[in-house]
């Protein structure tokens, strides 16, 4: 049974369908990059798995359990389960780096402030910040620990599952690196699955074994990440080779070619 299963997904908004019939289906414990250009459903597709928006059509199945069209209680229970870094880190500027970590714990009342604290520097730890950062406020930190500190809270209650939203977007190479073998390390740590939206394709390849590529609201294509040098598809062969001969965002060429 997949851990993630994405089946007829579909959701118009202002008469666009920004996702059209999505398929996809992700295995416990594995690693799965999620790319295309900008408007392709890519953020809006880890909306609707993590529950933040309702699909207008299909179904998505967090380890067998649907999501779509239950009891808000049954949604909530299978959802707990997963863990977000959201673009641009999202951090809650007026709150120490960890009461972040710790933010849903703490709303929910499942920790006081002392045990949330103790427990925000353990998984602050984890991501290799030092002790004395959960004391800081998002503003204090640079684009690189601001990236850590979202890791962390995503991971703040042991996630089966990681939804991971652009983690690389803004940063100098050698700190993607960093990020992308932290993200990988972590996964194996908590043994997690992980989806991870990236435009990083050194990243992709150093941190998944599978690329999903998405266009206008649909998969056009999914094979390994270790091929997707040379695909035999022309569309992701422009968008991983940053190649302009080509509209960007057609799916004639590609749909029906390479691996599927």
């Amino acid at each position: 049974m997949p851990m993630i299963a994405v089946s007829g997904v579909s959701k118009r908004l202002e008469a666009v369908d920004v996702l059209s019939g999505v398929d996809l289906e992700i295995g416990r414990g594995e690693l799965v990059a999620l790319s295309g250009p900008s408007g392709s459903g890519k953020t809006l597709l880890l909306k609707a798995i993590i529950g933040l928006i309702a699909p207008d059509r299909g179904s998505i199945r967090i380890d067998g359990q649907e999501t779509v069209g239950v009891a808000p209680a049954t949604r909530e229970a299978a959802t707990r389960r997963i863990g977000m870094l959201f673009q641009r880190s999202a951090l809650f500027d007026g709150m120490p780096v960890w009461e972040n970590v710790v933010f849903r714990a703490l709303g929910e009342g499942s920790l006081d402030r002392k045990s949330g604290f103790e427990a925000a520097v353990e998984k602050i730890a984890a991501v290799g910040l030092a002790p004395e950062t959960a004391a800081l406020y998002p503003a204090d930190l640079s684009g690189g620990m601001q990236k850590r500190a979202a890791l962390a809270r995503a991971i703040a209650d042991d996630p089966e599952i990681v939804l991971l939203d652009e983690p690389t977007a803004g940063l100098d190479p050698i700190m993607s690196n960093v990020i992308n073998d932290l993200i990988r390390e972590t996964a194996a740590r908590l043994g997690a699955t992980v989806l991870l939206v990236t435009s990083d394709m050194a990243g992709a390849r150093r941190t998944t074994s599978r690329f999903v590529m998405m266009d206008a609201g649909s998969v056009v294509w999914q094979g390994p990440t270790d091929s997707i040098g040379d695909s035999g598809n022309a569309f992701v062969d422009r968008f991983v080779h940053r190649r302009g001969d080509g509209p960007m965002g057609t799916l004639a060429d590609s749909v029906g070619t390479g691996a599927t």
